[in-house]
């Protein structure tokens, strides 16, 4: 395992972890608020805090904590205290508050400019891991974002070529997906022999890193009960199963494809480590069902550990100070773990000159 270094060259055994703020009119701000709060995320790693000052102390007192911050100007400046975290602050609002409880231009752009500084630590082997509070893809779209969504423009800017795709944790089960934040009908058209294949293997790939040896790997079918044949479609017959044919013969413990509507029961009882689903709703709903609030989403494919809860930016609940931090508090975990043992592979770019 490598060790992180600072810029200085002074070996430090906790990862640098750069923590964001989410979108400011959800209840992102409350939540890292908390989770910073807590002296053992503290004492666990070196945490870069990127932030505009009037988003940070709207969710401080939301979250009725106040940080104690070490300030830094900007990236050349970085260091890092035990105990406490780094502040970086960028005047995105103007100093304004924000408007709470919707998508809007200005918090989407401090959403996708905070994204924007975050990539470029990483580029610059600053930090070791992005963990961000929820975000809110509308927003982003409002203040800037031409993408798909944040995994794909982080792809872009890690100049990453293969496969990535979100994970989704609850507890120990994880999830990927072969096609993602596309129409469903637009599905079936994308389900191919190498997409199953660059699901299972990067899910295997990140399962080993987080430490599981073997990992045993279950595959959704597309249609309802799995084809039953071919009487209900024919994607498991000539596309799918295929796959898993492929992959065994690689060594990959990968199992189906399985009926949709049963594969978690098996899941949930520890049968698999991971299961692969066709699209999003496939394997979200199921995921969401068995622990909301504890939920963990992982971008995978990328050069660092990037994660989030999975419980979205509650619009709903945002301002009220009832926001609960257990799955962003599983993500930093997940951070602080897989960033340990990992060393900062930047891209060929890392070299040009980034934002700060």
């Amino acid at each position: 395992m490598s060790t992180p270094s600072s810029p200085s060259g002074v070996i430090s055994a906790k990862p640098r972890i750069v923590v964001l703020l989410g979108d400011p009119s959800g209840i992102g701000p409350e939540m890292a608020v908390k989770l910073l709060a807590r002296q053992r995320n503290l004492d666990a790693a070196r945490v870069l805090l990127i932030a505009d000052p009037a988003v940070l102390a709207a969710g401080e007192r939301v979250a009725g904590a106040r940080l104690d911050v070490l300030p830094v100007e900007h990236l050349d400046a970085l260091r890092f205290e035990d105990g406490r975290p780094t502040l970086l602050a960028r005047d995105w609002t103007q100093g304004q508050e924000p408007v709470l409880g919707e998508s809007n231009v200005q918090s989407g752009r401090a959403s996708f400019e905070a994204l924007e500084l975050a990539t470029a630590t990483v580029r610059r082997g600053q930090a070791e891991a992005i963990l961000f509070a929820p975000l809110n893809k509308h927003s982003l779209r409002l203040g800037g974002l031409t993408h798909e969504d944040e995994l794909r423009y982080m792809q872009e800017r890690f100049a990453v070529t293969d496969f990535v795709c979100e994970f989704n944790l609850t507890g120990s089960l994880w999830t990927s997906r072969v096609t993602s934040h596309i129409p469903l009908k637009d599905v079936a058209s994308h389900i191919t022999i190498e997409g199953v294949r660059d699901a299972v293997k990067i899910i295997a790939s990140a399962l080993r890193r987080a430490g599981v040896a073997q990992p045993r790997i279950a595959v959704t079918g597309l249609n309802p009960h799995a084809g039953d044949g071919g009487s209900i479609g024919m994607e498991e017959i000539e596309i799918i199963a295929p796959a898993i044919e492929q992959l065994r013969a690689e060594g990959f413990d990968a199992r189906g494809p399985f009926s949709p509507d049963t594969v978690f029961i098996g899941a949930r009882r520890g049968d698999v480590d991971a299961v692969v689903s066709m699209y999003h709703d496939q394997g979200q709903i199921a995921m969401k069902l068995m622990g909301f609030e504890q939920g963990v989403t992982l971008h995978g494919g990328l050069p660092v550990p990037v994660a989030t809860s999975a419980s979205g930016s509650a619009f709903d609940i945002a301002g009220k100070g009832v926001a609960q931090i257990e799955g962003l508090q599983q993500a930093f975990d997940l951070c602080v773990r897989m960033a340990s043992g990992a060393p900062v592979r930047a891209p060929a770019e890392a070299a040009a000159t980034a934002a700060g």
